[in-house]
């Protein structure tokens, strides 16, 4: 068996932002391979967050995220269970970098839920045009639609977008290693973007 150093500890904390005891225990299991650590550390963040997602969130606070010299600003609601995580550090941090992210991204909306069917429709209507003047087949047209719809979703919606300070998880990701970490359910209410000039 691999040996398990101090530093290989250290080095998985930081790419994962998992307790000392967890990341030993992930290297444990995996041999020392820091990558297959840093997977069984997001499963099992995954599956800590599904156990927690049911939970009540009545409390949290509101963050706010100033940009580009007060040309663009954001005010974003999070919520979780307890007033205590709500003004821990790693809940504010979150806080402030989901609100970066609104400033940066400009995202329709929270969750593909709240996508307007009505909108969800127009688009649909519009991905089908653009596929039949592309000439692609009939019969592989419905595929076409729900494939670009999936990346409207992508590429509009908060939680399905990547996180702007790291490409390689989206927003959604971000969120369920925070609440693996803290502890507590966690969610992304709503969010405002001003910006001047805008609409």
């Amino acid at each position: 068996m691999a040996e398990i150093t101090q530093d290989l500890v250290k080095s998985l904390r930081e790419m994962t932002g998992a307790g000392i005891m967890d990341c030993k225990k992930a290297l444990v299991e995996c041999d020392a391979d820091l990558e297959k650590a840093k997977d069984h550390l997001r499963k099992r963040g995954v599956a800590v967050a599904d156990k927690k997602s049911a939970r009540a969130t009545d409390q949290g606070a509101i963050g706010s995220y100033i940009h580009m010299g007060g040309k663009v600003g954001v005010l974003i609601e999070m919520s979780c269970e307890t007033d205590f995580v709500a003004k821990n550090d790693d809940f504010a941090e979150l806080l402030r970098d989901i609100a970066m992210h609104v400033a940066a991204m400009n995202p329709l909306c929270v969750s593909r839920d709240e996508v307007d069917p009505a909108l969800l429709e127009r688009e649909k209507e519009v991905f089908r045009d653009q596929a039949i003047k592309e000439g692609k087949p009939e019969n592989i047209l419905d595929k076409i639609v729900d494939g670009r719809v999936e990346k409207f979703y992508t590429e509009r919606c908060l939680l399905d977008q990547k996180f702007v300070k790291d490409d390689a998880k989206t927003v959604n990701e971000r969120v369920t290693e925070a609440i693996a970490k803290i502890g507590e359910n966690i969610q992304v209410k709503r969010f405002c973007r001003f910006e001047v000039g805008g609409e």
